[in-house]
């Protein structure tokens, strides 16, 4: 547990570092599913006892964070620094590199600690894994994948059609939840604890799913972005009839 917290903290370093030399603190969303998948391999790659569930962990939490890392690489690469950082940066005023350091990049560093319990936990096992469990992880695991990857997917495609400029995106999976996305991102950690479980990794390994659904549902995710679009035309309309997290049929409208 201890070689993850230091390698967590020596990768989130050197983000910083290179944060601000080039003034642009909103790097760190690029390393955040890129930190994930190298801590994995490098708790499997330095066990001599790897077990066969630990294997499947890492490499669930390999295509998870090589999609996400090149998404935020596609969608932010040669654009200025995210609103929210810029924000900060104006605000911090001369205590900008301290509070860069602590509550971006150190604090990432801890989430991802918290929420990669999981593959850590799953080291000091050694139990044969059961496969119906470990199964129905995988499951979930894929249709959290599916909501993610296909969410932001439909989103690009709508965003980047001329005929959508000014309006909203309610089709696809944007029909049954606001939120596809971070919905897929939550169900997909709950899925690799269940896997987890089931070679008896510890009970505590459930803080990673019940950490980032936490922060999706009432931190980071769905708070700052339904604030960004409260005021968009029609968004007030579209929130009441549509699920703001859990998939689930439109309201009909009476």
């Amino acid at each position: 547990m201890i070689v993850a917290a230091v390698l967590i903290f020596s990768y989130f370093t050197i983000f910083f570092i290179i944060g601000t030399l080039i003034k642009n603190n909103s790097i760190v969303d690029i390393g955040w599913g890129i930190g994930f998948v190298l801590t994995s391999w490098y708790l499997l790659l330095t066990d001599e006892r790897t077990i066969s569930t630990q294997w499947i962990i890492t490499i669930l939490i390999s295509i998870w964070g090589m999609r996400l890392f090149y998404h935020i690489i596609e969608r932010n690469w040669g654009k200025r620094e995210d609103f929210r950082y810029d924000a900060w940066r104006k605000s911090w005023g001369k205590w900008l590199i301290p509070r860069a350091f602590l509550q971006i990049f150190m604090l990432q560093g801890i989430f991802m600690y918290i929420i990669s319990t999981p593959v850590i936990l799953i080291r000091q096992e050694n139990e044969p894994a059961h496969i119906g469990v470990a199964v129905f992880g995988v499951i979930i695991w894929l249709v959290g994948f599916f909501f993610e990857a296909v969410g932001d997917y439909q989103l690009k495609v709508f965003v980047h059609n001329s005929t959508s400029k000014g309006k909203l995106m309610t089709s696809g999976l944007w029909k049954y939840t606001r939120h596809p996305n971070y919905f897929g991102e939550a169900t997909m950690w709950w899925g690799i604890f269940i896997v987890a479980a089931s070679s008896g990794a510890s009970i505590l390994a459930i803080i990673s799913p019940l950490t980032i659904t936490f922060l999706l549902v009432f931190v980071s995710g769905v708070p700052l972005l339904e604030k960004a679009m409260k005021n968009r035309p029609g968004y007030t309309e579209y929130a009441e009839k549509t699920s703001v997290f859990v998939p689930w049929f439109p309201k009909n409208k009476k």
